[in-house]
């Protein structure tokens, strides 16, 4: 799994916009201007229904960035990042940290399988202002180099240590995945998952559906970020995940949530379900 090279400022950052319309405050991107970045706006004039181009014109756009620029941070999910997989065999040369979370979970999980590239499940420039600092100082530190290993902490579930590559990302989005040829190779997976706004109902659904479909028998070790509050929610990701062998962390701190700490896809990690922790490393 190849690595991108880490930035350091005063370097552009461009913002790409794969999915909906492009939303962001000035207090966004003063995060990224305080740090000493230069924020490249997307080249996106004519937004498309809901999303901010047409697909072509969305595509193009991201493959501009790929080829010029250390990073790409995605403006915002919605949806719309799908819709592009079919061409990202299209990219030229280019090796950079693409950012971000939510629908961007598609983006994320092809170009794992694609170009076999790091990329990083952190808040997207639409939510910087919603994010606690500590985690984007968390971020800013990991594009930096000088942070080579994070843990974060959340309840333990099931016991028991799992070494294995980290696959992190938004439960429906990857779900819509499955049965596609943009589900990364699935051999020593640590599976990472967040969700927001789904009733019950839909998790038990979309989990039993990785059930069904032999996914799940097979991860190392299950990492749950946020869900949303309904406590019925927990009653059943428990019920669904508890006939699994393999050590379960919930209520860590990423997804939809201020405390969306940064997740190196790719990388190299171990869940440890007796001190309820997952740890990624840099090699």
């Amino acid at each position: 799994m190849k690595q991108p090279q880490f930035l350091s400022p005063p370097q552009t950052i461009r913002v790409v916009a794969p999915a909906a319309k492009l939303e962001f405050s000035d207090k966004d991107a003063s995060y990224w201007h305080d740090r000493g970045y230069t924020l490249d706006l997307p080249n996106l004039d004519n937004p498309w229904h809901y999303l901010s181009g047409t697909d072509r014109d969305r595509f193009n756009d991201f493959a501009a960035g790929w080829a010029n620029y250390g990073a790409l941070l995605c403006g915002r999910g919605g949806y719309g990042t799908m819709r592009l997989l079919h061409w990202l065999n299209q990219l030229g040369e280019g090796s950079p940290w693409v950012i971000g979370f939510s629908d961007i979970t598609a983006l994320l999980w092809a170009l794992c399988t694609q170009q076999e590239i790091m990329s990083i499940h952190a808040p997207v420039l639409f939510t910087c202002a919603q994010t606690n600092p500590e985690a984007l100082d968390q971020l800013f530190d990991l594009l930096e180099g000088k942070i080579k290993y994070q843990t974060i902490g959340g309840t333990a579930w099931r016991g028991g240590r799992a070494e294995g590559r980290l696959l992190a990302g938004n439960l429906t989005v990857a779900t819509h995945l499955l049965g596609t040829p943009y589900i990364p190779a699935w051999e020593d997976i640590i599976l990472a998952l967040e969700d927001v706004g789904e009733p019950p109902y839909k998790i038990d659904r979309m989990l039993t559906q990785w059930h069904l479909s032999g996914y799940l028998v097979r991860v190392k070790g299950i990492a749950l970020g946020s869900f949303g509050t309904d406590p019925l929610l927990d009653q059943i990701l428990q019920e669904r995940l508890d006939t699994l062998a393999v050590p379960i962390v919930a209520g860590l701190p990423f997804g939809h949530s201020p405390a969306n700490y940064p997740l190196v896809l790719g990388a190299r990690c171990l869940l440890d379900g007796d001190r309820a922790t997952l740890t990624w490393f840099l090699d």
